[in-house]
C-alpha cells in the first residue's frame, strides 16, 4: 500500500526554513510504520530537504492558469508512477475538490492545520458537506478546529465517524532539565500583531527594568511588519531551524505565546512545555488545548503582562 502526501503549494520541506505542515508531515512521517510507503509531494525552492522520499512540482507562472490547478493537476500526472492508495491532502480542501473530479478509487484524506472557514474550498456549508462526501477521513489538530468545521451544519454530521482529531503530540523531556534553567523569558512566532509581538515587546521591556537578571530570546522573523525591540537583555535571533528553538526551551524558564488571532493549535506551546518552561498563552482557538497547566490571559492587553 502507498500513500501520497501532498502539501499546500509553496510549502517547505526543507530543515533550512520549513513550514508548519511541513513539519508535522515530516516528524509524523519518519516514526510511521508505512514510512518506507510515503511519498511526499511539494513545491520548494530549497534544495535541502528533509530525509523523506518527496518528489518536487515544478511549475512556471501562467498568468491565464490557476497555480491551484495546475499544481493539483501536475501532482495527478506525477502520482500516476506511483498508484498510490491512500492520497493525504494537507490544510488546502480546495484540493480535494479537484482531485475528486478526476480521480477514482482513491481513499482521500483531508487534514485541517488552521480554521476551516478561513479556507478556500471550506468556508460555505455546502463545501463542507461535499467535503464530507469525498473524504474518508477529516483529521483536525484540535476540537477548536472540528467546531469551527461543524458550524451551520446539522446535528447528524456532529458524531460523523469520518471526523478526527488528532493532536500534535512533542516529546516529553526529563525533569533533571528543571535544573539547567536559565532565567529566560522567550517568544517564538512570527514577529507581528497577529501574533501578540507588539504587545510582547511593550510588556517585556518593563518586566525587564525591574527584573534586570531576566533576559528576553526572541526567535522569528516578519517581513510584513516591523515591530522593534530595544533592550539590553533582549536578544533577537531571528529565524532559527527546529532544533535549535529546542534547545532553548530546554534552558528557558518562561514562554509566552500570546496570539490575538485564532490558533487552530499552538506549536510553541505544546513544546514549550514539553521542555519543562512556564508557559503563558491567550485564550484564542485551540491554544488551551497544547498545555494542561499554562497561564491563560483572557483579555490581551499590555497591563496583563506586566
Amino acid at each position: 500500500m502507498n500513500i501520497s502526501i501532498l502539501l499546500p503549494y509553496k510549502e517547505n520541506f526543507s530543515p533550512d526554513y520549513p513550514g508548519a505542515v511541513s513539519l508535522f508531515v515530516y516528524e509524523t512521517s519518519k516514526i510511521s510504520k508505512y514510512k518506507k510507503n510515503i511519498t511526499v509531494f511539494g513545491n520548494t525552492t530549497y534544495k535541502k530537504k528533509f530525509k523523506l522520499k518527496y518528489v518536487n512540482i515544478d511549475l512556471k507562472k501562467d498568468l491565464f492558469t490557476s497555480q491551484t490547478k495546475l499544481y493539483v493537476n501536475k501532482f495527478i500526472n506525477l502520482e500516476k508512477n506511483f498508484n498510490s492508495t491512500i492520497i493525504e491532502i494537507h490544510n488546502r480542501p480546495s484540493y480535494i475538490h479537484i482531485l475528486n473530479s478526476k480521480l477514482k478509487n482513491k481513499i482521500l484524506t483531508l487534514y485541517f492545520h488552521n480554521d476551516p472557514l478561513s479556507m478556500d474550498g471550506s468556508k460555505t456549508i455546502d463545501q463542507r458537506k461535499l467535503l464530507l462526501k469525498s473524504c474518508y477521513k477529516i483529521i483536525f489538530n484540535s476540537a477548536w478546529s472540528k467546531k469551527r468545521f461543524l458550524e451551520g451544519l446539522e446535528n447528524k454530521f456532529v458524531n460523523s465517524n469520518k471526523l478526527l482529531i488528532f493532536y500534535q503530540s512533542a516529546k516529553k523531556n526529563t525533569s533533571s532539565i528543571i535544573k539547567n534553567k536559565k532565567k529566560w523569558i522567550t517568544f517564538v512566532g512570527k514577529l507581528n500583531r497577529a501574533k501578540g509581538y507588539d504587545i510582547f515587546v511593550k510588556s517585556i521591556i518593563k518586566v525587564l527594568n525591574r527584573f534586570t537578571q531576566w533576559k528576553a530570546i526572541v526567535i522569528g522573523d516578519e517581513k510584513r511588519e516591523k515591530i522593534l525591540l530595544k533592550h539590553k537583555n533582549a536578544t533577537i535571533l531571528g529565524f532559527r531551524k527546529h532544533e535549535d528553538v529546542l534547545r532553548i526551551f530546554k534552558k528557558t524558564s518562561i514562554t509566552v505565546a500570546c496570539s490575538r488571532w485564532e490558533e487552530p493549535f499552538g506549536r510553541t506551546s505544546l513544546e514549550a512545555s514539553a521542555n519543562g518552561c512556564a508557559v503563558i498563552i491567550t485564550n484564542k482557538g485551540g491554544l488551551p488545548e497544547t498545555v494542561t497547566n499554562a497561564k491563560i490571559i483572557n483579555n490581551l492587553t499590555e497591563k496583563k503582562f506586566n
